[in-house]
């Protein structure tokens, strides 16, 4: 199997139908969907297509990040990728597209076999209608500012042997593996020119409470993985930037049009133009 597909569920209703039923109309069909639900009570499960590619796995678990890493265990695939309930994959050729982007890598060298790897592109944000591109360079800084979401990530499934997400972490369990994973671990990163995933936004880590909590979380990761003179360093240039301007001119659904388009064409000039 080359991708596992790992959707994790509670409740979800006809958005656990929807994000499966994408998957399902993918051009590339070496995959399979590992559906981890919470003991859902809303007959969500009884709308899955009948396909033997879906697995599902049942069972109460700690949240979100614990379901997909009882997903993952189960995984069987070379490259493992998390979509939520509600988000789609962009288009019916996006792993095709992801395919084909590693096996070019891997000829020509730049993705190697000596170390695990992440994979990852860009997203649409429904909310806003708008392409959130991913930074192609993954610096330090990069890093500390802003990470591709996990739904524009592919992770060498080595990457979750015996280890995942910290369930620690209420909101930033990813952000931690990632820089777990790249910071510490070694673990490569490559920047493809595609568009992953519509994000539905939203949810769980997006309300008031949990915004509080992430930048919380995200002081706590921080300082673990990066000097505190990196950390000061950052935190300065965000400020000295109005990074608290810009993130709400990111998120309104009247600006972020012009704002996503400059930054979006500043990451294809650091891509090559593409």
């Amino acid at each position: 199997m080359f991708f596992s597909i790992i959707v994790a569920s509670f409740n979800s209703g006809d958005r656990l139908r929807k994000t499966v039923s994408g998957i399902l109309r993918q051009t590339f069909g070496d995959f399979e969907i590992i559906v981890k639900d919470a003991d859902s009570t809303d007959g969500s499960l009884r709308g899955l297509p009948g396909d033997p590619r879906i697995r599902v796995i049942r069972g109460k678990d700690r949240g979100i990040y614990d379901g997909m890493n009882l997903g993952a265990a189960a995984a069987s695939g070379e490259w493992i990728y998390f979509l939520n309930c509600g988000d789609t994959l962009h288009d019916d050729r996006v792993l095709e597209r992801v395919r084909k982007g590693i096996a070019g890598a891997k000829a020509q060298g730049v993705l190697t076999k000596d170390r695990p790897w992440i994979v990852y592109g860009d997203v649409i944000e429904k909310k806003t209608g708008q392409q959130v591109a991913a930074n192609p360079v993954m610096s330090h800084f990069a890093m500390y500012r802003y990470l591709p979401c996990h739904q524009a990530c592919f992770y060498s499934a080595e990457l979750f042997d015996g280890t995942g997400f910290d369930l620690s972490y209420v909101v930033r369990a990813d952000y931690e593996h990632f820089l777990r994973s790249v910071v510490t671990g070694g673990t490569g990163t490559l920047a493809l020119p595609e568009i992953i995933a519509d994000y539905e936004g939203g949810g769980f880590s997006e309300t008031p409470e949990n915004r509080r909590l992430s930048r919380r979380e995200h002081r706590l990761i921080t300082r673990q993985y990066f000097s505190w003179q990196e950390c000061l360093l950052f935190r300065l240039y965000l400020i000295v930037t109005l990074q608290p301007v810009r993130e709400r001119l990111a998120q309104s659904p009247r600006t972020a049009a012009v704002y996503d388009r400059i930054k979006n064409g500043f990451y294809r000039y650091r891509r090559g133009g593409k």
